[in-house]
């Protein structure tokens, strides 16, 4: 399983990413796994008393999800929210962005913020504790040539491909900080990072054969919580990949699944730790 939980000074943030609810695999069906999941996600919500949940896309595993896997979404949510989390959820490359933003600003007013549109990815979910506020942005996947005329308009044209669309977004959100004044920021992705291992069960999301962007383009903000690579796995101390609840590929069935957090301290320094997924037969 993986759930990195991020403590970005005394904030406690749980992160998660690539639950495709609705997958099978190889004809097996996974709702019973994928439930079991959730559940020991809400249950480390609660006993963690984590401030905010970052479900770093890919909540279903197709753009038109079975009924079972909405009401199982449906569900985990409601829980989580009575756990007393905030929830930030932005979509991922199987997801509808349409679909799942669907009655985002009702959802907001729960605490509940859905951030599926790519000209709201500079707004963001301003949480507060002893130190002061603390933003986190959430960046939907961003189709390079789909999402160009949507995007936060900004000083300079926007160059062709992931690098480009996800460094404009970038460099709009850091403007949004400063504007604001707000030092903490934690940013959400979907992508594929440099550095980064795939698997077999990612979908290919190359542009004219690449798919990658440099972990660069992230530079300077707290903690970058990333989604769509499978495998969990840390880019740099402050930028990791939550991996996916479950293996989705026979060549993912030795990949360790786990829960693991990263904590910085009043002067920045960061300390991880993980504890083990559930056993769900899988």
């Amino acid at each position: 399983m993986s759930v990195p939980w991020a403590r970005v000074r005394a904030m406690r943030l749980l992160h998660t990413s690539d639950w495709h609810l609705g997958r099978s695999l190889h004809r097996a069906d996974l709702r019973a796994a994928q439930s079991a999941f959730l559940d020991h996600l809400v249950d480390v919500a609660r006993a963690e008393k984590v401030d905010a949940v970052l479900v770093a896309g890919d909540v279903y595993d197709r753009a038109v999800p079975p009924v079972d896997a909405v009401e199982l979404c449906e569900d985990a949510l409601l829980r989580l929210h009575d756990t007393g989390a905030r929830i930030v959820l932005i979509s991922g490359n199987h997801d509808s962005a349409r679909r799942l933003g669907f009655g985002s600003g009702l959802l907001e007013k729960a605490g509940v913020h859905v951030r599926t549109r790519p000209a709201a990815l500079a707004r963001p979910v301003v949480l507060e504790d002893a130190h002061g506020p603390l933003a986190v942005y959430g960046v939907p996947y961003l189709e390079p040539d789909a999402v160009r005329g949507e995007l936060p308009p900004g000083q300079d044209e926007i160059p062709r491909g992931h690098s480009g669309v996800l460094g404009h977004a970038a460099g709009c959100i850091r403007a949004d900080a400063e504007a604001r004044g707000i030092r903490r920021r934690v940013v959400m992705a979907h992508g594929w990072v440099s550095g980064g291992a795939a698997s077999e069960s990612e979908r290919d999301i190359s542009v004219g054969g690449v798919g990658q962007v440099p972990a660069e383009l992230f530079a300077g903000f707290g903690y970058v919580a990333l989604g769509h690579l499978h495998g969990q796995q840390t880019i740099a101390p402050q930028m990791r990949y939550s991996g996916s609840p479950l293996p989705y590929s026979f060549s993912e069935a030795c990949t360790a699944r786990a829960a693991g957090s990263s904590s910085s301290t009043a002067k920045g320094r960061r300390r991880s730790s993980r504890c083990p997924r559930p056993s769900t037969g899988g």
